[in-house]
Parts: C-alpha cells; sequence; structure tokens
C-alpha cells in the first residue's frame, strides 16, 4: 500500500532486478569458466616453450659435440667450437633460462693452431678456412640428422692438399649412411669414389658420360697441368 503513496513507479522492478541477477550470475560462472579456459591455456603454452627450449638445446649440444669432433679430423692441428649467442651474454655459451626468446642465433669460434691459440670468428678466416668450416658443419649436423644424399660442387676448390685429403677421408666415412654426389677437378675426392661421371661441353651443350677411374684421374692431372 505505502507504493501507491508515490508516483511513477516502476512496478516491474523487482522483476528486472531478479532477472539482471540471474544475468549477473552466468555471467560471472562464464567469467570463471573462461579464467580456467585462460590459465589452462597458458599453462599449455609454458609446457610446449620448455619442450621448445629443451629440443633446441639438445641439438645444439648434439651438433656442438659432432662440430668440435669432425673438425678435430679435418684439422687435427686446430680446435673449434660452436657458441649460443643470446641477448644477455653475446656470443656466449647460453645459460637456461626456461625460454627461447633469448636466443639470437649461433656463433662459430675455430682455431687452426691448437686449442690455447687465439679463436677467431668466421668474418677472419681466409676463403679455404671458411669452406672448411662450413663443411664441418655440414658434417655435424649429417652425424645428428642424415639426410639421403648430398651434392656438394666443387667444395674443395679453396682448399690445400691435406685438407681435400681429409675431406675425402670424412666424406667416405659418412658415405657408410648417405650418398654423395661431388663435382670436382682434384685428384683426392675419387681416391674414395665409386663412380665416375666426366662432364664435357660440346657444341654449347654439355654431355655426362661414365668414364673409368683412370679417365677420371687423368682429366683431373690434365686439367691441373694445362688450368
Amino acid at each position: 500500500m505505502e507504493l501507491k503513496k508515490y508516483s511513477h513507479v516502476n512496478k516491474k522492478a523487482l522483476d528486472q532486478f531478479i532477472s539482471f541477477s540471474e544475468q549477473k550470475e552466468k555471467l560471472q560462472l562464464r567469467k570463471e569458466e573462461l579464467d580456467r579456459g585462460y590459465d589452462k591455456i597458458k599453462e599449455l603454452m609454458n609446457v610446449l616453450e620448455h619442450r621448445k627450449y629443451e629440443a633446441i638445446q639438445f641439438t645444439f649440444k648434439q651438433v656442438s659435440k659432432y662440430f668440435s669432433e669432425v673438425f678435430k679430423k679435418l684439422a687435427p692441428q686446430g680446435h673449434a667450437q660452436l657458441v649460443m649467442k643470446s641477448d644477455n651474454e653475446d656470443e656466449s655459451e647460453h645459460e637456461e633460462q626456461g625460454t627461447v626468446d633469448n636466443f639470437t642465433g649461433v656463433g662459430i669460434r675455430v682455431s687452426f693452431t691448437g686449442r690455447n691459440a687465439e679463436m677467431r670468428e668466421m668474418n677472419q678466416l681466409s676463403g679455404g678456412q671458411k669452406s672448411l668450416v662450413a663443411l664441418a658443419l655440414i658434417f655435424a649436423i649429417q652425424k645428428c640428422d642424415p639426410a639421403p644424399f648430398y651434392l656438394f660442387d666443387e667444395i674443395d676448390q679453396a682448399l690445400d692438399a691435406q685438407h681435400r685429403k681429409a675431406v675425402a677421408d670424412m666424406i667416405h666415412e659418412l658415405s657408410k649412411d648417405a650418398q654423395f654426389i661431388t663435382t670436382t677437378f682434384r685428384p683426392e675426392l675419387l681416391e674414395h669414389a665409386n663412380k665416375f661421371y666426366g662432364v664435357k661441353f660440346r657444341n654449347k651443350v654439355s654431355h655426362v658420360e661414365c668414364v673409368s677411374r683412370e679417365e677420371a684421374y687423368d682429366f683431373v692431372e690434365d686439367d691441373q697441368t694445362h688450368g
């Protein structure tokens, strides 16, 4: 009866209050559900990030180990190492921080004159030294994640005879698990080869034909004599 004393009273206010209260409760429940979903997604992202970090670290350590070993075989007096670059310590071994965002790349440091000699970076090396380091890295990756075959075009062009021999021996060792196709004008890579092909240029057209080991040696020796 008290309400009759007032004009313009919203007689549906109670119903609206109940309706809005129910909507509020539903929205709160929905928010809580979304918050739980967000937390689960965030937790999953953290797990995936950590797994990605561990995979990168594991792969890097494997490649780094093989890289040092392979380089030692190619340059017995030398020493080489891969280093993980990070935001915190430029070109230093990256300490575990649980995220890959800190990784900025991989660096290479080598010495061709012994473990105690000054380590140099790629931009300080000669053409032949760069070739040898690049091959050492390829061979190291081959040991971790082999490909079925490799195609090398005159990879020994900038190498001296000693290093050409070392590269040829390494290819022979790895050829047990992969096929290597190489082009060369040097005799060292011919030593362990199983098949030989001569490429000749006649009438502006390249011709490829199977040749014997002796013919292959004659070709590279003739090229070195008249090259």
